[in-house]
């Protein structure tokens, strides 16, 4: 482990939350919950005003309603977020060559290796810079932790939250993690911490007490000595730049079940088509075609097929996807597709496919993707008005969509730069009445509209132990 706490974790806020609560002014300082709205969604992540209610991240969505029935609940904009996370990874980037991005909200930076940080209070200024940088960018907060590893770093972050930072100087890392819950080592989940529980390991001092031989006894070689290891501050994980990508994939759970065949495979070749479409945005080719069904009765099946070479065409992935189909039994319904490419490459070899129908390579319809994985995708006769996307009307502007149902659609009339605005209420197909692109959060960035930044408060109710709160200072963990 290195001498100076110069690895640095960063975690945005609740990060598609903050976004939602950023852009819609009516909803700062409100419950918003963000994820799939069907029967079967699940909570991507919450505001910490829905936090305070119990709802959290993984939660099915019923069960988040059930907690807070006031809440906004909003649909993801997926592309918002990947171009703001872009603008964040773009900071981290001027602080060091070694930034291992691990979501799109959340990454370690080897400052050490940027020359950015050698000491603590070089790398509490980095760390502090950094938070005014990103709300500058942005408008929003992101919490950082700073220790002498990966693991302290993340554990620190997440002391610093909301809002924060925490450095864990070199020399203190035993002391504060002794008295800890087992669940705040990674690997420790559920299941683990119970095991532990049960022997009467609750704490991770109690952990570091028991030693390695007993928690190899307890877990198993392999997680033993981990455990152990993590238990006494142990971590020599090196920050890794970011990694290729391995596949690229996209899926739909079905708010009910399908059970006519011919629905599923024009299904599959909607999916084959919105994969290849990522596929080309990302500049990549792939051989690997991999097909997956979740089956009514939650039974997962793969299947895949390996091409004589990388292909973007999406009429060749259709029909291998097809091809993938016709060897899975879908009787009893279908709650879930997917269709992914791996073996990704940077070239393609058109020629490797004259065994398809002459004009096959038809070219992809250039509507934008705005639909989530886990969102049930519309028949083409529908007109789908997600909740909390983005519409422009002819004569009233720009808006986001609060609700939709009965043949109506219910839009508030708000950019992120402008005060709460007016709700209206029109038919699904009024003609003046169609999606539109997200704004920039941030007044004047990206070609936004005139105005201020916006900023969300942090939530009053949810004290911070060891951080800096929403200034630039920080505190050293004793």
């Amino acid at each position: 482990m290195r001498p100076a706490p110069t690895i640095l974790h960063l975690d945005m806020d609740a990060f598609f939350a903050s976004v939602e609560q950023a852009s819609k002014p009516s909803l700062r300082g409100k419950a918003v919950v963000v994820g799939g709205l069907g029967p079967r969604g699940v909570v991507a992540t919450c505001s910490y005003e829905a936090r305070v209610f119990g709802v959290h991240s993984a939660m099915p969505m019923g069960q988040a309603r059930r907690l807070a029935p006031h809440a906004a609940y909003l649909v993801p904009r997926f592309e918002l977020y990947r171009s703001i996370s872009e603008q964040v990874m773009r900071l981290l980037r001027e602080l060091s060559p070694l930034v291992e991005p691990l979501s799109l909200d959340e990454a370690f930076v080897d400052l050490e290796a940027g020359g950015t940080a050698w000491d603590a209070e070089s790398a509490r200024l980095a760390g502090a810079k950094l938070r005014t940088d990103i709300r500058t960018v942005t408008g929003l907060t992101g919490s950082v932790g700073l220790a002498a590893s990966k693991m302290l770093a993340k554990i620190a972050s997440e002391e610093a939250k909301p809002d924060g930072l925490v450095l864990i100087p070199p020399g203190t890392e035993r002391a504060m993690l002794e008295p800890m819950t087992v669940r705040t080592l990674p690997g420790v989940g559920p299941a683990t911490g119970d095991h532990l529980r049960r022997a009467g390991i609750t704490t991770v001092g109690e952990i570091a007490e028991a030693g390695e031989d007993e928690l190899v006894r307890l877990l198993g070689k392999a997680h033993g000595h981990a455990l152990y290891a993590m238990a006494l501050a142990r971590d020599e994980r090196p920050v890794v730049a970011e990694r290729e990508t391995k596949s690229v994939s996209v899926e739909d759970t079905y708010d009910v079940d399908i059970h006519d065949r011919v629905r599923v495979g024009v299904e599959v070749g909607r999916l084959a088509d919105r994969c290849v479409r990522r596929l080309r945005a990302s500049g990549l080719s792939g051989r690997t075609i991999v097909l997956k069904v979740r089956r009514y009765d939650f039974s997962t099946l793969t299947r895949s097929e390996t091409l004589r070479g990388p292909t973007d065409d999406p009429a060749v992935v259709r029909e291998a996807a097809a091809r993938l189909l016709d060897s899975v039994d879908t009787t009893g319904g279908v709650r879930l597709l997917g269709v992914g490419v791996s073996g990704l490459a940077d070239y393609t070899q058109e020629d490797l496919f004259a065994q398809a129908a002459e004009g096959r390579a038809e070219e992809l319809a250039e509507e934008p993707e705005t639909e989530p994985a886990e969102e049930h995708r519309p028949t083409p006769t529908e007109r789908r008005w997600p909740a909390g996307h983005d519409v422009r009307h002819a004569q009233l502007g720009h808006g986001w969509v609060q609700g939709s149902g009965l043949g109506r659609v219910t839009v508030r009339f708000e950019t992120p730069y402008s005060q709460v605005g007016r709700v209206r209420t029109f038919p699904v197909d009024d003609p003046e009445l169609s999606p539109a692109d997200p704004l920039p959060l941030v007044a004047g960035a990206e070609g936004g509209e005139g105005g201020q930044p916006s900023s969300l408060p942090r939530p009053a109710s949810l004290p911070k132990s060891w951080s800096g709160g929403g200034g630039p200072a920080a505190t050293s963990r004793p």
